[in-house]
């Protein structure tokens, strides 16, 4: 598996599971003021905020809270995203004002056994729940390790991240806690340059149109 540069091979454990591939975190060993990784692959600018949602939410509309510049991944404003308690499990909904295509993704949970343990993910499938997720195969999944200091980042099987509308994010189950805490999510990769209602657009003005010909 490709290694991002600045960054060691760490696998993730597949719990003597055979079938389930080791995948692969990278764990960052420089200055993100010197590399300037936000500005180079976030796709933080490119999210489709107002239309972000996340399912069984202790607080309606606080997933938003999540979605930040890598830098600010640890500012503590008390915001997070937090599911019921007694229910450990989270859908999120990530939609793009463009289409990207997505290298890794980041997490920094709660403590105390609140992060998530697992994550699976779906592009493109808007509006499934918890059923469909159970259900439907994820095009990839990890187990998670804490990672309460934002270092580590999943890389994605990019081949399959392409053309990527939305992102589903699907996180069964946590450490042990009662409940589970999201603090930051964070998208890396890179997006087009029209956005995909501009490209809608230019596709109706190029669709003839029988009144032009009377």
């Amino acid at each position: 598996m490709e290694v991002v540069s600045g960054c060691e091979e760490l696998r993730s454990s597949s719990h003597g599971d055979p079938r389930r591939a080791e995948e692969m975190a990278c764990l960052h060993d420089h200055s993100c003021e010197d590399h300037d990784c936000s500005s180079d692959w976030s796709l933080y600018k490119h999210i489709d905020l107002s239309k972000v949602n996340a399912l069984n939410e202790s607080v309606p509309g606080s997933v938003k809270s999540v979605f930040k510049a890598w830098e600010q991944r640890l500012s503590s404003s008390g915001e997070h995203l937090e599911s019921n308690e007694g229910d450990p499990e989270l859908l999120v909904f990530i939609p793009f004002t463009s289409d990207v295509k997505i290298k890794s993704i980041s997490i920094v949970g709660g403590a105390d056994g609140t992060s998530p343990s697992k994550m699976r993910v779906f592009i493109n499938r808007d509006g499934i729940d918890f059923s469909d997720a159970q259900s439907m195969q994820a095009i990839q999944e990890w187990d998670l390790v804490e990672n309460l200091q934002g270092v580590l980042e999943y890389q994605t099987r990019y081949s399959k991240f392409q053309s990527v509308a939305s992102i589903t994010l699907h996180f069964p189950e946590n450490f042990g806690g009662d409940i589970t805490q999201i603090h930051y999510i964070g998208l890396k990769g890179e997006a087009t340059q029209l956005k995909r209602d501009v490209v809608a657009t230019i596709v109706y003005e190029l669709t003839p149109n029988p009144s032009d010909h009377k």
